[in-house]
């Protein structure tokens, strides 16, 4: 969620969302505010999956997806 497009604030607000709702049913959530580091703080926190809240790019453009497949 969040990330540098003009989106951004939107995306915010449905990662939020998304994480609020999982986390009433009882999951563990780690939001992470997408920057440019984001490879980075994915082999720290180690997810065993990630909901793509990103509005616009890289979120919708496959960027963030290629980076999955490859992790």
């Amino acid at each position: 969620m969040g990330g540098w497009s003009s989106e951004r604030e939107v995306s915010l607000s449905s990662g939020a969302g998304v994480a609020d709702a999982l986390e009433s049913l009882g999951y563990q959530v780690t939001r992470i505010d997408m920057d440019r580091n984001l490879a980075q703080v994915l082999e720290a926190v180690r997810p065993d999956v990630v909901f793509n809240a990103l509005h616009g790019t890289p979120g919708e453009d496959g960027t963030v997806q290629g980076l999955m497949d490859l992790m």
